[in-house]
């Protein structure tokens, strides 16, 4: 039984629960295989083909993350043979291309999106609040006010 009051290690908890459901989803991925695959790589895979070549800045803004973690998922992805980084009109910017290796395993990765996203919802129905509704609000409110400003106004 866990005796941990509500709301200490709260960091450290949240990376192990992230920790479960990213081994989760990768373990399908060797399942259906694609071993070494990061479910990190699916959204920009899946935005790039949507919406053709995009910038990293574009791809970090819409995912909804920093550009540095963009950027090296972009370079990991490119290790892997799954897209090609091209330099944009202003040299600064690289344009992610998918290659033909990732859009091979494009149904392979859209019959694991639509399972995911299934699994997730399932997932909700279970807990008291759903995770995807309390992870939004809580971005949402750290938008507002940081947990450092929050540390702060309480020293």
């Amino acid at each position: 039984m866990d005796h941990t009051p509500a709301g200490q290690f709260l960091g450290t908890r949240l990376r192990h629960l992230l920790d479960l459901l990213e081994t989760d989803v990768a373990r399908v991925y060797t399942d259906l295989g694609l071993p070494g695959f990061r479910p990190r790589y699916t959204p920009v895979i899946r935005l790039v083909h949507t919406h053709g070549p995009q910038s990293i800045r574009d791809l970090a803004d819409t995912i909804g993350v920093t550009h540095s973690a963009i950027s090296q998922t972009a370079n990991q992805m490119r290790r892997d043979g799954l897209v090609d980084l091209k330099p944009g009109d202003d040299a600064r910017h690289r344009i992610v291309h998918l290659t033909d290796h990732a859009r091979a395993i494009l149904p392979t990765l859209d019959a694991e999106w639509t399972a995911t996203t299934a699994a997730a919802r399932d997932l909700d129905a279970e807990l008291p609040y759903p995770l995807t509704t309390l992870v939004d609000a809580a971005l949402r409110a750290l938008g507002e006010k940081s947990l450092r400003d929050r540390i702060t106004d309480r020293m």
